[in-house]
Order: structure tokens, then C-alpha cells, then sequence
């Protein structure tokens, strides 16, 4: 494994010298726009592995994506190897149809300190809640970006991570109303705290989301990837592509419904994924919006 395949991977060609907020931002940015975030080994035959060689073999020389378990596992050993202070931390998904977090620890997220200022990196988040900056380690603090305004509050020991979004519009019609679009105007993403994680935290995680029926990886066949102005999501069957802040305060949301053959192709056509087994697209009922 080489950093210099990661970045031939990404497409990132800036400097590497310093160890600032800017380079890592632009490692950040060309991440989330050229390794999309997926489930898509779960729906096409095979398992999603934990160890760092498979996961760079995964993303980097087969050119997939993978969720956060493989995302930012990655971009930690990137930041590391580059010599950022990097630590592993883990997270607690909000659940909307329950109206709370989740009760296991199923998200990875990154704490990376720069001159002693701490900052959450998370390139493995997907869709309309994927942070595009490091976002600074400070309660209450509005942190616009280009997807909508970002905050941290923090109680007690817990930090709690909410987006302020934009409204959305929808030219068709007939998804105008899908469970896939988000209707609320802010959204609670997840939970964590600062005590440090290892990999091995995650593996039973990593089994269960994809093999329980109950899992909402296992209910929908998932693929989302950044873009310069908005994201491009296919859930199951559904291909979107959303513009942020097309006019004031409003999101553009373009959605369409393909068919059995024509899945595959956009995959490789917007996502740049050629699997290597036959996907079988599903979107059961689950609590995954765009």
C-alpha cells in the first residue's frame, strides 16, 4: 500500500508539506468526490471486510466505495502516514422513525488535532449529511458549508452533530413524496465521544449491518458520491441528483426510477463502479434519506 496510489485514486495533486487545515480539507474534498459511499458488496454477492488491506485493495486498485467502516479507516491510515495527530472515534446514528440514536456504535468518525485545534473529519457519511470540510471541535458553533450549516453541541461529555438544511424541490411529481426525501429543516445525525476507538470496536457492528434483516444495509442496496455543487444518490432502483442551493434557500433534487437493466450502467456511468458480480437492487421501508 502507497499514499500515492490513494491520491492517483482521488485525483488530489496539491501539496503535502503541510500538515494544515487546507491540505487536509482538499484530501477531505477530492475523497468524498471520487470514492462513493456503498454498500453495494451486500447486494452483489459478497462481504464487506474490515481488515486495511482489503479495504485498500477495495477502493484504491478496484476503484469502489465502501461505507464508513472502510472509508475513513482509510483516511486515517492516509492522514497518519502523512503524519496528521489522527484518532479513531465512533458514533451513534439517529434513527428517525424512532425519534432517537441508535443504541450500538455503528459509525466511524475521525478526530484529527492541527496546531491544538481539534476537528471531526468524516468522509463516509453519503448523500445529504456528508460533511465536505473538517468541522472544528466547538460546541454550539454554526459551521455553514455548501450542503447547509452544520453544528456541534456538547453535553455533559457527548457530542451531538445536527445539519440545518435547505427545502427541496422536486420537478417530478410523482417521487415528490418518496420516503427517501428528508421534509425536516434540521436533521440529527449522531452522537459521539472523544474516548478513542480501534478498529476491532466495529467488527461485530460490521457483521451485523450486514447480514440482520433489520439492518437498514441489508433493506436497501445503497450507493451516494459528492459532487462539486450537490450529490448523486442510487437507492435500490432511484437515481437522484441534488444541487445545493440552486436558489435561495433551495435545493434542487432531480429524481427518476430505472429499470433492472439500466441500474448497472449508472453505476458506471455516474458512480465510475463496475462490480464484479450481478447487483440485486432493493429499497425496503428504512430510515435513509437524501
Amino acid at each position: 500500500m502507497n499514499v500515492e496510489d490513494y491520491f492517483a485514486r482521488t485525483g488530489y495533486k496539491g501539496p503535502l508539506e503541510k500538515l494544515d487545515l487546507e491540505t487536509l480539507t482538499a484530501i477531505l474534498q477530492h475523497h468524498i468526490r471520487a470514492v462513493p459511499f456503498e454498500n453495494l458488496s451486500i447486494h452483489s454477492g459478497g462481504t464487506i471486510g474490515l481488515d486495511l488491506d482489503q479495504v485498500y485493495e477495495k477502493i484504491v486498485r478496484k476503484r469502489r466505495g465502501g461505507w464508513c467502516m472502510e472509508n475513513n479507516q482509510l483516511l486515517s491510515w492516509v492522514l497518519k502516514t502523512l503524519g496528521y495527530h489522527t484518532t479513531m472515534l465512533g458514533a451513534y446514528v439517529y434513527v428517525p422513525q424512532q425519534n432517537d440514536y441508535g443504541t450500538s456504535m455503528n459509525h466511524l468518525i475521525l478526530k484529527v488535532v492541527i496546531d491544538g485545534a481539534t476537528y471531526i473529519v468524516d468522509g463516509g457519511f453519503g448523500s445529504a449529511y456528508q460533511m465536505w470540510q473538517p468541522m472544528e471541535l466547538v460546541s454550539g458553533k454554526d459551521q455553514p458549508q455548501t450542503p447547509g450549516i452544520f453544528r456541534f453541541t456538547e453535553e455533559n461529555g457527548t457530542w451531538y452533530f445536527v445539519k440545518i438544511r435547505r427545502k427541496q424541490h422536486v420537478p417530478n411529481s410523482d417521487l415528490a413524496n418518496s420516503d427517501l426525501l428528508d421534509k425536516g429543516e434540521c436533521r440529527n445525525i449522531y452522537l459521539f465521544s472523544l474516548e478513542p476507538r480501534t478498529m476491532e470496536d466495529f467488527r461485530y457492528q460490521c457483521s451485523y449491518l450486514q447480514t440482520s434483516p433489520d439492518s437498514l444495509f441489508t433493506r436497501k442496496s445503497i450507493c451516494t458520491l459528492q459532487t462539486t455543487d450537490g450529490f448523486r444518490a442510487l437507492i435500490g432502483w432511484t437515481f437522484s441528483e441534488t444541487k445545493y442551493n440552486y436558489q435561495e434557500n433551495m435545493d434542487l433534487v432531480e429524481m427518476k426510477e430505472l429499470k433492472d437493466d439500466q441500474v448497472e450502467e449508472m453505476l458506471k456511468e455516474k458512480f465510475g463502479i463496475t462490480l464484479e458480480s450481478k447487483l440485486v437492487p432493493i429499497n425496503l421501508q428504512g430510515p435513509y434519506s437524501i
